[in-house]
């Protein structure tokens, strides 16, 4: 099996924490509450790629294309040529579209058949797709199929739409928050995933501590830490805090 190395060996020790790389042909799953660093580590992850020459797509559900740039240049991830090379494309996906029905507000696209349709997003060898979640809840077809209680259904087709898409040893990582959408619905998407890590914060003191928890790594390349604490910093990124190697 092959992996992508995340690299940036000199600089932190993400990559040599996640064993050396993704492995291709995987579904990556980062699971955490708001708050919890699910977004900044796939920001670091796909930063990593593309110094590595992976081509890399990213999309995402909260900021826009010039606010993914100025995140990234916080946390000194410079991105701008890769996007100007078209090694890194980035694609922000409009969730906030409503209509009133039925009492309450439902959403207008179908953000879910949208993303599995043919298009660039899938031109690379790794899709990170940031705000999950918020796709499903936001999908009208999704929505329905929650209200009559048959989302792990529907989940069920995702996920064979994501193993054919991986079929090719492309990489999926997706970020979920399970406080949004049910367990019925995630559960047959932890099920199948290669890479399962729950993201995790706690306080001590005044600091707060985060950290991610390996629930899953099939096909490591080198031993993995099985609890994986991690510190975002300005203008440096995500820093390796400790470690517990399984």
């Amino acid at each position: 099996m092959s992996h992508y190395s995340i690299g940036l060996t000199d600089r932190d020790r993400v990559n040599h924490a996640i064993g050396g790389g993704l492995p291709s042909g995987s579904v990556c799953l980062l699971e955490g509450r708001d708050g919890a660093g699910k977004s900044v580590l796939t920001q670091r992850i796909a930063y990593g790629l593309v110094e590595e020459g992976t081509s890399t797509a990213v999309v995402s559900t909260e900021l826009t294309a010039s606010e993914y740039i100025g995140q990234m240049n916080s946390l000194s991830y410079d991105v701008v040529d890769h996007l100007l090379a078209d090694r890194l494309l980035f694609f922000h996906a409009n969730v906030d579209t409503h209509v009133e029905a039925g009492g309450r507000e439902r959403g207008t696209r179908r953000l879910i058949s949208r993303l599995f349709s043919p298009s660039p997003l899938w031109s690379g060898d790794v899709l990170v797709v940031d705000g999950f979640d918020a796709m499903l809840r936001n999908d009208p077809r999704f929505d329905a199929v929650t209200e009559r209680g048959e989302e792990d259904h529907a989940m069920q087709r995702i996920v064979s739409a994501l193993r054919q898409r991986t079929a090719d040893d492309r990489t999926v990582v997706l970020t979920v928050n399970p406080t949004t959408v049910t367990d019925r619905a995630l559960q047959p998407l932890r099920d199948v995933s290669d890479v399962y890590l729950q993201l995790e914060t706690s306080t001590v003191g005044q600091e707060i501590r985060q950290k991610a928890v390996v629930r899953r790594f099939a096909g490591m390349k080198n031993p993995v830490d099985d609890t994986i604490g991690f510190a975002v910093q300005q203008g440096r990124g995500v820093v390796i805090e400790s470690r517990t190697i399984a």
